[in-house]
């Protein structure tokens, strides 16, 4: 693991300028930072395009084409990559690395979504001071126009909250700062920056639009506080939220954002995001159509069916809760046909690091100790790797993150199960929208597979 004060003296050594003003990193904005290691990664996908395009990196077979793409190698996405046996890996830091290293919230422990998302889009870990600075500018930003919340009040409160975030972050675009400088003409070296706005502006504006969703929906008594200049992101979230007295849920919702934000590039969300960005979309549109992907059941629902799934147990095994009486629950959801949520990944092979972050949150918070449900999810995950083994009709029979996650949530007051997506999609920004950035300061061209009919595809495979 790399320990924290030698991991920032080696970074600012490495980030004094040579200009003659021997400016320190913790002195540089995001833009500023950016701005610097752009060149080296075009000129990187430069030699890649001239040395080796014709590389064979893998290969494509009829399941692949049949069950969704899965495995294919196809998608460049700088920020992170997802490793089947140690998880996921965010510029090369794992999860532990992170968590020593990324800057938490002044008298907090937790890393925040604005180092992670510093992390994300430079590939450089900011220093506390960078962090802090972040954090005042999106707090900034952070108001919505009267336009959107005028929106949002007129929604029915019936409709599913993800539908409503989605809408409310299309219907930001008519602010687009990119939209507006390609609409009067810009060069296509420019379009990065004008979309680095448009990203850091939507980022700053999520909580303000979530929270309001929720007082609408859920809380419709209650007054909405205002963005708070002296708060991080998360923290502004959790006051809106009306949790801003529980520091415990607030540490855990900054855990919580920052693990959810990346989980490279193939998964739903970010893929539509990435597809639609490529037609040059506004990251407002893009977003928003990745928010109506990550609302599908089988891709943003999940933690909520887990905790639906932990709480119908605990019901039937009352207080008798032995490993016998879990493992009799595991086999009855098996034998009914359902699969156990909360287990196993469309890439993962082992436990899912994301989990076990949380877990050790949880071991760290004596009212989470105690908490029955937390309880139950902690034995259940001992025990239902092995049933599932035995039932031998998974590749990975261990816990990914939904095991646990919503299930803290529910402990620490936030009980409307509908509302946890939009969580999910507050944190999921920071990957998709870091990785439009790169996008148009790369150059990516639109996104266009090949396609094949079933005819098709059987006179091709007997060509």
């Amino acid at each position: 693991m790399i320990g924290r004060s030698s991991f920032f003296a080696k970074s600012v050594a490495r980030n004094i300028s040579t200009n003659g003003s021997r400016r320190l990193a913790s002195t540089k904005s995001l833009k500023e930072t950016l701005q610097e290691v752009i060149p080296a990664k075009q000129e990187q996908l430069k030699k890649l395009k001239a040395e080796h395009s014709q590389a064979v990196v893998g290969e494509v077979k009829v399941e692949n084409i049949l069950g969704g793409m899965r495995g294919l190698k196809a998608m460049l996405w700088e920020a992170s990559v997802l490793d089947p046996n140690e998880g996921i890996r965010f510029h090369g830091l794992t999860i532990p690395d992170c968590q020593k290293v990324l800057p938490p919230a002044p008298g907090g422990k937790e890393m925040t979504a604005e180092s992670m998302l510093w992390l994300l889009l430079t590939g450089k870990v900011p220093t506390p001071e960078q962090s802090r600075q972040l954090s005042a500018e999106l707090a900034v930003k952070g108001e919505l126009p009267h336009f959107v919340t005028q929106l949002i009040d007129s929604l029915p409160k019936t409709l599913h909250p993800m539908t409503q975030l989605g809408m409310g972050v299309a219907a930001l675009n008519h602010d687009s700062e990119f939209q507006a400088a390609y609409e009067r003409g810009i060069k296509k070296s420019e379009y990065w920056t004008y979309t680095l706005e448009d990203c850091l502006n939507l980022i700053a504006k999520l909580p303000a639009l979530a929270a309001r969703i929720y007082r609408n929906v859920y809380h419709p008594e209650r007054s909405l506080e205002s963005v708070d200049k002296n708060l991080d992101l998360v923290g502004n979230y959790s006051n809106m939220l009306g949790f801003g007295q529980n520091e415990h849920l607030t540490e855990y919702l900054r855990l919580y954002i920052a693990l959810h934000g990346d989980h490279e590039g193939g998964n739903a969300s970010a893929h539509t995001a990435h597809l639609v960005g490529s037609t040059l979309s506004d990251p407002y549109i893009s977003y928003s159509a990745a928010l109506f992907a990550l609302a599908g059941p089988l891709h943003g629902l999940a933690n909520q069916e887990v905790l639906r799934w932990q709480m119908a147990m605990q019901k039937e095994i009352g207080d008798n809760i032995t490993h016998e009486n879990i493992k009799d629950y595991l086999w009855k959801t098996l034998k009914s046909g359902q699969v156990v949520p909360g287990y196993g990944h469309g890439v993962l092979r082992n436990p899912d690091p994301r989990f076990i972050a949380l877990q050790e949150f949880c071991k760290t918070r004596p009212e989470l100790q105690a908490s029955p449900i937390i309880q139950l999810v902690q034995q259940t995950a001992e025990i239902a790797p092995d049933v599932l083994k035995e039932h031998g009709k998974t590749k990975n029979p261990y816990p990914n993150v939904d095991a646990t996650s919503g299930c803290v949530l529910y402990h620490y007051g936030l009980t409307e199960f509908k509302y946890y997506t939009v969580i999910f999609g507050v944190s999921r920004a920071l990957g998709a929208l870091t990785q439009l950035v790169w996008a148009r300061a790369l150059g990516l061209p639109l996104e266009r597979p090949k396609s094949y009919s079933m005819d098709a595809l059987q006179k091709l495979i007997k060509n």
